[in-house]
């Protein structure tokens, strides 16, 4: 258990989600173990104490939005309700304790928020998550978390500006110093690759770590593939992209074998768009910018209440096609593939971006890396924009 906490901590330390002196574990072996900064560990024992589940995250994230969206939540709110994906379909909303309510004691009453909800913001202390029967979900609860947070404060931010003492100071320490440039500098991709297992294991593999590594995606959400005449290798559903070796299915293009029963829930999409494009990779990542800007719609007297999966219309940010369409349940598979041959990338209302590859994944990486960086540059041209007025 000592050491899925080490490699946990040493995850959350790499994608830059929590302070290195702000991290606590707690996980129940044989005994509790609690480890981490002292008083982070002792609430976060305690609150596993209170708990029918495995393991236990405290952390202190390292960007102060989920603390400014507790703060600028109106009076008795109890929640925060981002509109992204992963919020809607992992979280549904996102529980917060503000600091002038918290009791002595906390521990007893961020048990009872988690007995129903996978994390929890409190005020001051950081997001705290929980994993039902891992170390590992609690890792995961907590980056989902964090991810949402991010992107429902840049929403916010872009509607209503600065509200707080100290918020726009903050803000600017996070753009000029917490982003970093994002590129495929210094990444290696076969340029075309061939129909050998070996060698398309050994690209996924590669590539999904990249994903990672770029800040591409949270979680462990996301999925990548490639075809190799008749064979569809994908990663399986919840396979963190940066440990994808044993996770990779190789599923028939035509669905004749229960392989595709692990396979990502996006499987039939990208069958769709191999079909329909020719493609011989699929890269499927949730970067942030790419994500907040493709819930910005104009659209005044629109009569869809379900933009996310109900919505009709192609929209564009910087050429490229913004759809909606529900999650793993074949509306992406018909959304996306009509549009993404043209472009070679299409961005899912609060989903993230599908990019393609005709020969490798070099194409796709970049073709993602691109639509990333015109939404973050998008995204403060508007910013600036709007606190001009």
């Amino acid at each position: 258990m000592k050491d899925q906490i080490e490699k946990y901590t040493g995850k959350l330390l790499a994608d830059r989600s929590a302070c290195p002196d702000g991290i606590a574990f707690a996980a129940q072996d044989d005994t509790l173990i609690a480890s981490g900064a002292p008083e982070l560990a002792r609430l976060a024992g305690a609150t596993l104490a209170h708990l029918n589940s495995l393991g236990l995250v405290v952390a202190r994230p390292s960007l102060p939005f989920a603390d400014f969206l507790v703060a600028r939540a109106p009076a008795g709110g109890s929640a925060i309700v981002p509109q992204d994906t992963e919020t809607r379909t992992f979280l549904h909303d996102i529980p917060f304790l503000r600091r002038k309510d918290l009791p002595q004691d906390p521990a007893g009453e961020i048990a009872r928020l988690l007995a129903n909800r996978k994390g929890v913001i409190v005020e001051g202390v950081g997001i705290v998550a929980v994993g039902a029967i891992t170390v590992e979900q609690a890792f995961i609860n907590y980056s989902s978390v964090f991810h949402s947070t991010f992107v429902k404060y840049l929403q916010d931010i872009l509607t209503d500006g600065f509200l707080l003492p100290g918020e726009m100071e903050a803000f600017q320490i996070f753009r000029h110093g917490w982003l970093k440039p994002l590129s495929a500098e210094g990444l290696i991709f076969r340029g075309k690759l061939s129909r050998e297992k070996a060698e398309i294991l050994s690209e996924v593999e590669a590539v999904g770590r990249f994903t990672v590594e770029r800040g591409l995606v949270d979680s462990f959400f996301g999925n990548i593939s490639a075809r190799a005449g008749e064979l569809i290798y994908i990663s399986q559903t919840a396979a963190s992209l940066d440990e994808l070796a044993g996770c990779i299915d190789p599923v028939p293009t035509d669905n004749s074998s229960t392989t595709g029963i692990t396979a990502s829930s996006e499987l039939l999409a990208h069958r769709r768009i191999f079909e329909e494009t020719g493609a011989r990779v699929i890269l499927h990542g949730h970067p942030k910018f790419a994500v907040v800007m493709s819930m910005l719609c104009e659209a005044r007297d629109c009569p869809v209440q379900d933009c996310w999966k109900d919505c009709p219309h192609v929209r564009f940010l910087g050429g490229t096609p913004v759809v909606a369409g529900e999650i793993g349940a074949g509306g992406l598979a018909k959304r996306v593939p009509p549009v993404i041959g043209a472009t070679g990338s299409a961005i899912v209302y609060g989903h993230g971006v599908f990019s393609i590859g005709r020969e490798g994944f070099g194409e796709a990486f970049a073709a993602m890396v691109e639509v990333e960086n015109f939404c973050r540059e998008e995204y403060f041209r508007r910013l600036d924009q709007a606190l001009k007025r």
